[in-house]
């Protein structure tokens, strides 16, 4: 469908526009069943609509009484060099550098940045919001997200703009750029396991995070391959208090030789709850954490962590968008990057 339709055609719409504000080129795209780009090319007089949809679509705009600003004239026609940054979760260190990151390399690319953040991942907020920056006529948008349901969200909706995501699992119809948060997972596992470590438990984040997910599966996975069970997780909500409340649930007999912690801030909550048990690291128990904040190196004793290159996410991510903007094949979008290793001295040989 070239001109844009959407599958079963209009919607219905009782009582037309709402009473207490005009009409926006969002209504009549759902009154006629068609993106908005399709009523921007009917408004701008573009060819490639069918006349069955241009009809569609002028019976709405009249229906709606919509009259048409300047700004949604020039939604398929006029070049901004905007971009919008749409953005789910806390600002926890991780989410906040990849914003960080897409921003300034969307700024040397020569782009403005307009960014929403959402602490949750609301379908219809999160729509609400894609369609407000689209109404301030950015070319495309960039979503950061950390839960599942920020890419649900979109799946099949026709924004009239690129979207781009920043996401750990592939989800949806929005190319991504991503991490390899599952080889970072099985990276820190396999240092463990070569330092002899057997027992090795995790501390995930939470149930409804891709990253927390794509960590448990490496590190369950890379057990599975030597022959090792994974015990269930234990789960925090990535902030230090939650790894100090798993920790301190910790008894002297019954701590593993080894941690595999998802996340620096829960690794120092951890280091903490050891510490307070008599429980010394990595003397007792080995621990290494993911992400490489820049405390990790000065925890007590020095993190080993995955470190994420969340500056060549961010250019990643901008390199997609001109991809995308133009046109080229989705195949030539940058792969997913490979976390690294920092050994420190949080973790040793089983003693």
């Amino acid at each position: 469908m070239s001109d844009g339709e959407r599958p079963g055609g209009g919607v219905e719409r009782s009582g037309g526009a709402e009473k207490n504000r005009s009409a926006t080129i969002f209504d009549v795209a759902r009154l006629a069943g068609v993106s908005h780009q399709t009523v921007s090319r009917v408004l701008n007089n573009l060819p490639n609509v069918r006349p069955a949809t241009r009809e569609r679509v002028e019976k709405a705009i009249r229906q709606l009484r919509y009259v048409p600003s300047q700004a949604a004239r020039a939604l398929v026609t006029r070049r901004s060099r905007t971009l919008g940054m749409l953005a789910t979760g806390l600002p926890d260190y991780g989410p906040a550098s990849v914003l960080l990151a897409v921003t300034e390399s969307a700024r040397t690319a020569g782009y403005a940045v307009i960014s929403t953040n959402l602490v949750a991942a609301d379908g219809p907020a999160l729509r609400s919001a894609a369609e407000m920056l689209v109404r301030q006529n950015v070319e495309a948008i960039v979503l950061v997200a950390a839960e599942r349901a920020a890419l649900d969200a979109f799946d099949g909706d026709e924004l009239g703009v690129p979207m781009i995501a920043v996401a750990s699992e592939a989800r949806g119809r929005a190319p991504r750029v991503t991490v390899d948060q599952y080889e970072g997972a099985r990276a820190a596992v396999s240092h463990l396991l070569e330092l002899g470590h057997r027992d090795i438990r995790h501390i995930a984040g939470p149930i409804d995070s891709m990253d927390a997910a794509e960590r448990v599966r490496g590190w369950r996975d890379r057990l599975s391959e030597v022959g090792l069970q994974a015990a269930e997780p234990a789960r925090g909500d990535w902030s230090p208090e939650s790894g100090f409340r798993i920790g301190a649930r910790l008894r002297a007999a019954e701590a593993p030789s080894a941690l595999f912690v998802a996340n620096d801030q829960m690794a120092l909550g951890v280091l903490h709850a050891l510490h307070a048990a008599g429980l010394r690291v990595p003397d007792d128990v080995s621990v290494v954490g993911f992400d490489d904040i820049p405390e990790a190196a000065h925890f007590s004793p020095p993190l080993t962590t995955v470190r994420q290159d969340f500056a060549g996410l961010g250019r990643d991510a901008m390199a997609a968008v001109l991809v995308m903007l133009d046109d080229a094949r989705p195949d030539s979008l940058p792969p997913a990057r490979r976390p690294q290793l920092v050994v420190r001295a949080s973790t040793a040989p089983v003693g």
